[in-house]
């Protein structure tokens, strides 16, 4: 089956159902894919308070599913599935489902977000959203006047560290190796800090408890002679390994940066692909949050539009 559609939005976390929405309202009659989870990374958090518009927070399920019945209001399309393939030789564009079917678009919304970085224990899945994040400035809040863990030793990680140590009460940074591959100015800081912790040489395990994390089993010094095995208790574990932007099937069409991130012409949301645009976590390394991909897929909707109307 073959369907086509002004606007192709794939993604449905907060960039892609706004851009949906903005597409719907311009009369562009979108089809959004929603890809493998839907809702995006939000899906998996309790507590969001910090959308506009939900003075006393709101589960993030069901703030996806506001955003989503509210793109459906303006009748946009939505298909279950995933984008295996696209084809950008020629304008309309194809992308192919996993079920076969076909869409030409004339033009493409990118929206499919970033993943983020696991260390691949059970105990994380066991308790994400239960202690486990991999965002503190979405989470950290929870955490006022506890005791936290922040994984990795790059400026990701020292970032979190400090962001987190203005509200615990101890965080702990749990690098596996002897250095920390943060900037000179990032590592002082976190070296100065009196609330932070650095246990170098160290890897986890596992985490402890049984409704919410309370502790981390750990090994410092692994396969050596000076191996230990201890237990640190502990509210809260914070990943902060980095990230992996969604952009696997697009193949090589599309220009990304180092980290695999799609490069955008700012103050556009255009990539170097015409009528192809990216909005939300795949096009941005910085902030990672639900507000700002809401504001991106806004951005993209009325930049496909403007291309729409100079080049129809």
């Amino acid at each position: 089956m073959e369907k086509t559609t002004k606007c192709l939005v794939i993604g449905s976390g907060p960039a892609g159902y706004t851009a949906a929405i903005y597409a719907s309202r311009a009369n562009l009659s979108p089809i959004l894919i929603e890809g493998p989870a839907i809702g995006g990374q939000l899906i998996t958090t309790t507590e969001v308070e910090n959308f506009p518009g939900y003075p006393e927070g709101v589960q993030g399920p069901q703030l996806m599913e506001d955003l989503r019945n509210q793109a459906l209001r303006f009748n946009t399309e939505m298909i279950s599935g995933s984008v295996v393939d696209i084809d950008f030789s020629a304008r309309p564009y194809t992308a192919t489902l996993e079920s076969g079917d076909t869409i030409k678009a004339s033009t493409v919304i990118v929206a499919t977000g970033a993943s983020a970085r696991y260390l691949g224990l059970p105990d994380e899945e066991k308790f994400r959203g239960l202690g486990v994040s991999a965002c503190a400035t979405c989470d950290g809040f929870f955490y006022r006047k506890r005791v936290v863990a922040v994984v990795g030793g790059g400026d990701t990680a020292c970032e979190e560290a400090l962001y987190l140590a203005g509200l615990a009460s101890k965080v702990y940074l749990i690098v596996r190796r002897d250095v920390l591959r943060a900037s000179k100015i990032m590592q002082q800081r976190v070296f100065e800090h009196p609330k932070i912790e650095i246990l170098f040489n160290t890897n986890t395990l596992g985490l402890l408890g049984d409704e919410y994390v309370t502790g981390a089993h750990l090994i410092e010094f692994k396969g050596t002679d000076r191996e230990r095995i201890y237990d640190i208790a502990i509210d809260g574990f914070f990943l902060a390994i980095g990230h992996k932007p969604n952009t696997d099937f697009l193949g090589d069409a599309v220009e990304l940066d180092g980290a695999g991130f799609i490069k955008v012409k700012a103050p556009s949301t255009a990539t170097n692909v015409p009528g192809v645009f990216a909005a939300g976590d795949v096009a941005d390394p910085s902030y990672r949050q639900a507000v700002v991909a809401a504001g991106s897929g806004c951005r993209a909707a009325l930049d496909a539009e403007r291309f729409l109307l100079e080049n129809s």
